[in-house]
Formats: C-alpha cells, sequence, structure tokens
C-alpha cells in the first residue's frame, strides 16, 4: 500500500525539495559523519589545491589590474562538512606565504542553509586559526531567496553594489541539489513535466531521510507556452532544445540561474564561479534523455545543466571554461563574468593547468582504479600516490595496516619519508568524529619505525577514549623511556600496570627502571 498525493506539482514547487531542506536541517553535520552524503570527491585534498591554484591565479590578475585596495571575498555555497574550505584555505595561504607576491587580501565565507553547519563550523578547531586570522567567515544563505550575505564572525553585510572586486563562487554538487524545473521538448514544443509523488504507508510521519527513500514520482505533461515567449528570461537556451532536440527530458536550473544573477548584484565587478559537479555543458547529452532518476543517498541529488548555465551567462559576456574531454565523475567549469574575462590569462592558464591537463576528475578516476589494487602496492608506489593526493587521510588510512606489514621489508630512507608525509598529512587533516583514530594510526607507524620522539607526539593527540588502554599507555612509556625521560616512563608503565596488573612489559619496564 502508498500514500498517493493526488496534487500535481510543477517539478520545481514539488514537495520533494521541502523534504530535501528538512534532511539538511535534520541531519545537520552527521549527514557527511555517517558518510550518507557524498563528500570525499569534491573535498578531497586534490580538487582544493586545483581550486586554490585557480584562486590564486585569479588574485593575481586582479593585482596586475591594479586592484589590491579591496579584499577579494569567495563564497562557497552549500559547504556542508568545511573539509574542502580548509583545504583551499591552507593551500591558498601556504601559495601566497611562499609566493611573497603583491596580492589583495581575500575572504573565505562558508554558507549553507541548515544553521546547525554554521555552528559546527564555527566550533571547529580546523577552522578557529582562519576565522581568528580575519579570513574565514560564515553566513546562513538560502538559494532560493536570499539577496544578501550576513556574516557571522565580522557582523557585516554584504548587499547590493558593496563590493569592489569581482565575487568568487564556489559550488561544488550545489546546482544537483536545489530545485529545477523539469521540461520535456518533442516536435519543437515545450512541455512542464508535472509531477505527483507516492511514498510507502510505513513512512508516514517519519524522518524526512525515510520519506525520501520511499518516494516515487508519476509524471504528467502539460503544454508550456510560457516557455516559448520571447519575454520568458532564458527563452534563447529554449529555442536551442525546441530547434535541436526531440523526445528529451531537460532539468532546466532556473533557480540556479536566478541565484547567480543575485549574487553577481553583490559585485559592481560581475563573478567567477568554480563549480563541480555530475552534469554535462554539451547541448547533445540532453538529447532523448529520460525522466530523472532521484538519486539517494540520506537526501537526493539529479544531474546539473551546465549547457544552460554556461549559454545564459556566456550571451552575458561571460567566458566559461570545460574541458574539452569528456568526464567520468566530475564536470569542473570555471565561468568568468567579468569585463574582458579573455584578459585573465593567470586564472584561465590554472584551469588549463589543474583541470584540463589533468584534474580531480582524472584523480577520482585512478584512485578508484587503485583502490581494487591496495594490495599489490609496494612502499614507494604508495608514497608516490600519496603524494600526488596530497597526503591525504583516507588513501593513509587505507593503507596503514599493509604499511604495518611491510615496513620490516623498508630500507631506512624509507623511514623519514614517511615520517615527513605523516606530517603533512596531519597539518592538512580535519577530524569529523574520528581524530583519535587518526592520531593513533600515525603514533603506531612511527613508534613502529622507533621514531620513539615523534610516536609520542601523537601519542598525547589521541582522544581520551585511549588513555586507559593498557597496550597504548605501555608503547607511551616505552617511547619516554627511549628519549630518557625516565620519570614519564615511570608514570606510564604504572599506569599501564593499574590497569592491567600482568602486563609483563610494564611490570618488566619497571624493574628496568628501578
Amino acid at each position: 500500500m502508498a500514500m498517493n498525493d493526488q496534487n500535481m506539482y510543477r517539478f520545481s514547487e514539488s514537495p520533494i525539495w521541502e523534504l530535501q531542506r528538512a534532511y539538511y536541517e535534520e541531519q545537520g553535520i552527521s549527514a557527511w559523519q555517517n558518510n550518507e552524503v557524498p563528500e570525499y570527491i569534491t573535498s578531497n585534498p586534490v580538487i582544493a589545491t586545483s581550486y586554490a591554484e585557480i584562486i590564486f591565479g585569479f588574485l593575481q590578475d586582479r593585482a596586475q589590474l591594479g586592484s589590491l585596495s579591496e579584499p577579494v571575498t569567495i563564497v562557497e555555497l552549500g559547504a556542508g562538512s568545511g573539509r574542502l574550505a580548509f583545504h583551499v584555505l591552507k593551500e591558498l595561504c601556504a601559495m601566497r606565504d611562499y609566493a611573497g607576491m603583491t596580492l589583495p587580501a581575500f575572504r573565505y565565507v562558508m554558507t549553507d542553509l541548515a544553521l546547525k553547519n554554521l555552528a559546527y563550523w564555527q566550533q571547529h578547531p580546523s577552522l578557529r586559526p582562519f576565522v581568528e586570522q580575519g579570513i574565514l567567515d560564515f553566513a546562513p544563505f538560502d538559494a532560493v531567496q536570499d539577496t544578501e550575505l550576513n556574516l557571522t564572525e565580522s557582523g557585516i553585510s554584504v548587499r547590493n553594489g558593496d563590493l569592489q572586486q569581482p565575487l568568487l563562487v564556489i559550488a561544488n554538487y550545489f546546482f544537483d541539489s536545489i530545485p529545477q524545473e523539469l521540461l520535456y521538448v518533442d516536435n519543437k514544443r515545450v512541455y512542464d513535466c508535472m509531477v505527483s509523488l507516492r511514498f510507502t504507508d510505513e513512512v508516514a510521519g517519519g524522518s524526512a531521510a525515510e520519506m525520501l527513500e520511499s518516494a516515487t514520482v508519476e509524471y504528467e505533461y502539460r503544454l508550456s507556452e510560457e516557455y516559448e515567449q520571447k519575454s520568458y528570461a532564458y527563452s534563447n537556451v529554449i529555442a536551442q532544445y525546441t530547434q535541436k532536440l526531440e523526445d528529451s527530458h531537460i532539468l532546466f536550473p532556473v533557480i540556479g540561474l536566478q541565484c547567480l544573477e543575485r549574487l553577481n548584484h553583490l559585485s559592481r565587478e560581475g563573478f567567477v564561479l568554480l563549480t563541480a559537479d555530475k552534469g554535462d555543458h554539451r547541448l547533445e547529452s540532453w538529447e532523448y534523455c529520460e525522466p530523472p532518476q532521484l538519486i539517494h543517498h540520506g537526501s537526493f541529488s539529479l544531474t546539473a545543466n551546465y549547457h544552460a548555465l554556461s549559454e545564459v551567462w556566456e550571451q552575458k559576456g561571460a567566458l566559461c571554461l570545460f574541458t574539452q574531454h569528456p568526464y567520468h565523475h566530475l564536470n569542473i567549469g570555471c565561468m568568468l563574468m567579468l569585463t574582458h574575462p579573455a584578459g585573465y590569462g593567470n586564472t584561465r592558464l590554472a584551469y588549463r593547468r589543474f583541470i584540463e591537463r589533468y584534474g580531480p576528475d582524472d584523480f577520482i578516476t585512478m584512485k578508484e582504479w587503485l583502490d581494487g589494487y591496495l594490495e599489490q602496492l609496494e612502499v614507494p608506489q604508495f608514497l608516490a600516490f600519496w603524494r600526488l593526493c596530497g597526503y591525504d587521510a583516507q588513501f593513509f588510512l587505507q593503507f596503514a595496516s599493509q604499511l604495518t606489514e611491510l615496513l620490516p621489508m623498508c630500507e631506512e630512507g624509507v623511514y623519514s619519508d614517511l615520517r615527513l608525509g605523516i606530517y603533512q598529512m596531519w597539518e592538512g587533516y580535519y577530524p569529523m568524529k574520528e581524530q583519535h583514530e587518526m592520531a593513533l594510526e600515525c603514533a603506531a607507524l612511527l613508534y613502529q619505525m622507533e621514531m620513539y620522539q615523534d610516536a609520542s607526539v601523537f601519542f598525547e593527540k589521541t582522544e581520551e577514549a585511549y588513555h586507559q588502554n593498557p597496550d597504548v599507555l605501555y608503547d607511551r612509556a616505552i617511547c619516554y623511556y627511549e628519549v630518557g625521560d625516565v620519570d614519564a616512563a615511570r608514570r606510564y608503565a604504572e599506569l599501564t600496570r593499574n590497569f592491567a596488573p600482568e602486563h609483563e612489559g610494564a611490570l618488566a619496564l619497571l624493574v628496568l627502571i628501578d
């Protein structure tokens, strides 16, 4: 049996969007902590470094234009867990400090609809240093209606025309998750795909996630002359669809386009958009498309229509960059809605180097393949790929147990390489409920390499849960003994004995010390 919502809705006004909003408000940050919502693909160090390179190129271009007095505002839409912002800021600050160039200042603004997420970011220890430096702020933002940014930390409000520099917008997995229209084109006519919803009886009164999981949609087609009128804001793009496509369902990003228009009004100088999503910018990719299937991952997502986004803004003078080759997982675009966009050579070169030539989509494609062959990797190959992915914590954790087995066969030179990588990884580590696991993995590996001083550093970072574990306490005692801190060694050996009175190692160490 199922509950049937007899009402027919325009796709953008369907109750699924209210459920989507409710899901994120209910879950808050746990949507990402529980791995319900995909996160890694759009927030790993590789994509963050690519974005940082493009942003750095943009800062160089603005400096060359003499625009140094005002900071550049970077707005991330739907910043989710905050991991991408952390990686981008870390790399961007490192590049700025290393280059020693005269560049405009910048401030990064993380936005989201769910206030729970803002509260999480505000207390996150990895983000606080950037807030204290004055380069990170937060703002609630509803893509459907908001026209300004009210920054929580500085108290600044950014309204129409306030910005002297172009606004730089980051939107990953964003345009596929906000309301869209669903059109059907056939015989040179445009139809609205009206939708009704069915839910199973079991989820009546359930959570938004349960409702979304059980939802099935039914479509009804209604001829819509609105889209065919010359007065319709996006009639030129609709005309391309009616003239060139047959029997095609098209997700049309009216809300996404309106959101960009509202953001564009914040600056007197236009905007730059960096965006990654599943969705194509080629017209032919929309031909003969079937009605969309809701892709569930706690919430749901559809496909982003980058063709419509780029066509509309190119008609307004934007330069839109997408890769010439097809994407596999993520289509990454850079839109420059600027005066003389072709003059932004550093920005465009960075896109060419870090997206077009070899980019985050290629990295994910390679990593997915490599994940199936981890047991065949030797340590030098692990180290090479680990460097390639920016000393990524997830890749390290995948390989940690194998590293433990391979270490006895390694030359000592490998040890210093691993030690360096561990510190680099930790510096770029963004904990989300699992910090103790990472610290312990690092400590155990350094202990195995007999780097006792370094192991002590990471043992001290482990969470309280491990401070009563006799094996961990004993390893800490050994570390202190090996570096000559006898008092600390005795203290931890005694703690070990308190929790495990028969612990032979601790008893032997106490005899040795005394």
